[in-house]
């Protein structure tokens, strides 16, 4: 009789409910627009779109409107129906868009920047319209008045932005891989704190105001969770992606951070675990474990007469170790490490297959992501490329 074999366990995979097709050239942002099948995107191309979904299930522009220059960022409240789209030029342009989303009027238009704006937001609470630029600038304009109330240098090009209503901090990202944050008043802000743990540039930020912690994406692949509300200083390193994170979204319902990077993937981040900073890398001229001289060590090369060996770092306990004791690898998802990576001997033995459990989901979008936007109330996520194509996926299987 032969054996029954055990039934293999169901992947659960987002699944694809749509593809908008039409942009001429990068879609560097867009929008599901709530309680509506419809979505809104900002080209390269130039052109903002209002895309609303006919009875044929395809989507198509409803407004088709035509800029001066690219479209490179957006900001859509749902309640006032407020349209503010960043341009290469440096303005920040609104819009008011009618209750059938099938027209778009012009508002008022704020000579934010020198340069490209990178990252637009609009508040409400306060009437404010915020915004970062490659001008190493950091703005914020009355919406109702359009008038500048302040501006804050930045280190180098300012690259994204978030804002807590409660306490009225910015956080700022730029080129550096410098996260700053500003306390903003009606008119004047001060820094209250910057913090570096990247060593690309910073190319996304999402903040949990409940939580009270923020995630910064950078072009070093990496993820880090800061401790904002915590007060304990600790960082959070996770490690899940082969490029630059481009996007970064999270589900506060079932504390899930969604990741989307240049390499395709979709990592979907179980942010309900406790987690373990990883160690700071340690300092030696001697491998901690059987002493042999790293190669710069020329005095104890010559005294033991020995060729000095090539410095590795073991990502568990952070000890400075040869290739020859830290030849083994695992995976370490508690300490945010999905893929296998470099650990010394003692540590491997004492990492068990519980500690090797993933933490997180892997699925391949197909498409270089340039930017995302989850929808909450139906589980929806978007996701823009370069290659000009928006998709809309059903998240609901992964994030529940």
């Amino acid at each position: 009789m032969a054996a029954e074999g055990k039934p293999k366990a169901r992947i659960r995979r987002p699944v694809l409910l749509s593809r908008i097709e039409g942009s001429q050239d990068v879609v560097n942002m867009a929008a599901v627009i709530p309680k509506e099948d419809g979505v809104i995107s900002v080209s390269e191309d130039r052109t903002i779109r209002v895309w609303i979904k006919r009875d044929s299930g395809q989507y198509w522009p409803s407004v088709y409107h035509s800029m001066p220059s690219a479209c490179s960022s957006m900001s859509f409240n749902p309640e006032t129906r407020r349209l503010s789209v960043g341009l290469d030029s440096g303005t920040v342009s609104e819009f008011i868009l009618s209750e059938d989303y099938n027209k778009m009027t012009s508002a008022k238009s704020y000579l934010a920047h020198q340069n490209r704006v990178t990252m637009v937001l609009f508040i409400l609470e306060m009437e404010w319209v915020l915004s970062t630029g490659q001008d190493k600038s950091f703005t914020w304009h009355c919406s109702e008045s359009g008038r500048r109330l302040g501006t804050h240098r930045t280190s180098a090009c300012a690259s994204c932005l978030q804002f807590d209503i409660e306490t009225r901090h910015a956080f700022v990202g730029d080129y550096s891989g410098q996260v700053t944050i500003l306390k903003l008043e009606q008119d004047n802000c001060s820094v209250v704190t910057t913090f570096k743990g990247h060593s690309g540039s910073i190319t996304a930020l999402c903040w949990d105001p409940v939580q009270r912690t923020l995630f910064s994406g950078s072009s070093d692949h990496s993820i880090i969770m800061w401790d904002i509300g915590g007060r304990k200083g600790t960082a959070i390193e996770l490690q899940g992606h082969n490029d630059k994170v481009q996007s970064l979204c999270y589900a506060h319902h079932t504390r899930q951070l969604i990741s989307c990077g240049a390499d395709g993937g979709i990592v979907v981040w179980n942010m309900d675990v406790k987690r373990q900073e990883t160690p700071d890398w340690l300092d030696s001229d001697s491998c901690q474990k059987c002493d042999q001289p790293f190669f710069w060590n020329f005095k104890q090369m010559w005294d033991s007469k020995k060729i000095g060996l090539r410095q590795h770092h073991c990502r568990k306990c952070g000890k400075a170790l040869c290739g020859k004791c830290s030849s083994k690898r695992s995976s370490i998802p508690l300490m945010g490490f999905e893929f296998e990576v470099r650990v010394c001997d003692g540590c491997f033995e004492s990492i068990t297959d519980e500690d090797r459990a993933p933490t997180a989901t892997f699925h391949d979008s197909k498409h270089h992501v340039v930017h995302v936007h989850y929808d909450v109330t139906r589980g929806w996520l978007l996701t823009s490329g370069n290659d000009r194509v928006i998709k809309l996926w059903d998240m609901t299987p992964v994030v529940s």
